[in-house]
């Protein structure tokens, strides 16, 4: 009976970890895959962390997180400032002081909703191996 290898954590970087923090007597579980398992623990192996402390700190992360992510936001905002930039641009059309003001108040007023139509095909694709080999979304 041999139980599996794992990276053994010294009892001096454990206690440390728990300086100063409540006990914790409560279990979060999720069932998952062997290979949702590996993926799991090479994410924790990158940042120093085993694996039950990197689910919680991930777990926590996200449960704190707000509905919208503002970065995410402002990047998809920046987007369709662009893409609505350069389209009169590459056709030679001059674009006015007051165009860019509108432009940028459509901006402002749909960037949240674009951010989360955005967001959500993500989610609905995350974890599937793009068919064409196209990575872009």
């Amino acid at each position: 009976m041999n139980a599996p290898q794992r990276d053994i954590v010294p009892i001096e970087i454990r206690l440390a970890r728990s300086a100063g923090r409540a006990g914790r007597d409560r279990m979060a579980n999720a069932r998952v895959t062997h290979a949702e398992q590996q993926e799991l623990q090479e994410a924790a192996r990158r940042c120093g962390k085993s694996l039950s402390e990197w689910s919680r700190d991930t777990l926590l992360r996200e449960a704190r997180r707000g509905p919208g992510d503002a970065v995410f936001t402002e990047l998809i905002a920046t987007r369709m400032l662009l893409v609505n930039l350069i389209k009169p641009l590459a056709l030679g059309e001059k674009v006015s002081p007051s165009w860019i003001t509108e432009a940028m108040t459509m901006v402002r007023k749909e960037k949240h909703k674009a951010a989360q139509e955005v967001m959500q095909q993500y989610t609905q694709q995350a974890g599937k191996e793009p068919s064409d080999g196209n990575t872009m979304g």
